[in-house]
């Protein structure tokens, strides 16, 4: 099949830079950012650390990486971090907190990824030898497998206000966090402010083909930084990638708008056709997350996959489809068609 004609919605990481963004990146000025001699890493790190209201940001490789490296910061070998069971920082990072950070994962049950004060209060060990010492929360905004979720301002501040008289830290996985500001006018720092530490990602909606952040105290990016080169993660002439990432924060994100509305046509133009369940009020951002009536979801996926439309399966029934920069309002529509003969058999 003609790769110009596949419509590619299995995820926003599926991105190519554009034309301009890769004009920026061959002209990026570069340095060894080991060395902290990189200057297009230091404008990235300086525009990201301003725009999310905290002192300092890490540029890092991956999102994974970054909010790995919160972890590791945050925590010390035996302790427990509390995180949310669907939440990407312990279902898709690879074991990363145990591996890398020797710490426990307590998980809490919440709604589309969201929990409230009352599961953290509830999720508190002790102060007893026999137990771990809870340092950490976790929280996913938007959240991945909530479909692009976004937690309510005002229960972040509950949570955030219940784990400082805990005495707990708290971390924002905000790989996503540019979705939510768009979605809901809400500055980066607003949503941002409630945490000690924030990753964000360049690579996923804003389109840049490498990189995330992690942005909080100069004491604790010191820290971060350190284990960043522990765990491999120091790149040399990395100005070059970090200019692809800048061009993406500095002209991409109010362009989300047109994702999310992608994400809802394709939502509401699916929900016509007989057999399939969707919830198109569920729809925030630019996740959508529907079920063809009693067929398996990789059945589907391979099914439509044929008919030139990529999506992926979220679990043995549900299909998920990310709206992205790659995709148009006029691919959308093709795909609801592709989507609605498959449902026709």
């Amino acid at each position: 099949m003609d790769r110009t004609s596949i419509i590619d919605l299995r995820s926003d990481t599926i991105t190519k830079p554009t034309p301009a963004m890769r004009e920026a990146m061959a002209a990026a000025d570069v340095g060894d950012d080991v060395f902290g001699e990189d200057p297009t890493v230091r404008k990235l790190e300086t525009e990201t650390a301003a725009l999310l209201g905290k002192e300092e940001a890490l540029f890092t490789a991956s999102g994974t990486m970054a909010n790995q490296l919160a972890v590791r910061a945050h925590t010390e070998p035996g302790d427990e971090i509390l995180v949310e069971a669907n939440a990407h920082l312990y279902y898709y990072e690879g074991g990363g907190p145990a591996a890398l950070s020797g710490v426990m994962c307590r998980c809490l049950q919440g709604e589309r990824g969201v929990f409230n004060s009352g599961d953290v209060e509830s999720a508190l060990r002790p102060s007893d030898p026999h137990f771990p010492r809870t340092r950490l929360v976790c929280i996913e905004n938007t959240h991945n497998r909530g479909g692009g979720k976004i937690w309510p301002l005002e229960r972040i501040e509950e949570v955030a206000n219940l784990a400082r008289l805990r005495g707990l830290q708290m971390h924002l996985d905000g790989a996503r966090l540019w979705n939510a500001a768009v979605a809901t006018g809400i500055a980066e720092r607003q949503w941002a402010a409630p945490f000690d530490t924030v990753s964000v990602c360049f690579s996923k909606g804003l389109g840049a083909p490498v990189g995330s952040a992690l942005a909080g105290s100069k004491a604790l990016l010191a820290r971060a930084r350190r284990f960043r080169k522990m765990f491999g993660g120091g790149m040399r002439q990395a100005g070059i990638i970090a200019a692809g990432a800048l061009f993406a924060l500095r002209n991409h994100r109010a362009r989300l708008a047109e994702d999310h509305a992608n994400a809802k046509a394709l939502a509401e133009g699916i929900a016509r056709c007989q057999g399939i369940e969707v919830a198109p009020g569920e729809v925030e951002t630019n996740m959508v997350r529907f079920r063809l009536t009693g067929v398996p979801a990789q059945e589907v996926v391979e099914r439509l996959r044929a008919r030139g439309v990529l999506v992926l399966a979220a679990d043995r029934l549900t299909i998920r489809a990310v709206t992205n920069l790659m995709v148009s309002a006029e691919d959308v529509q093709r795909a609801v068609v592709a989507i609605e003969k498959l449902a026709e058999g």
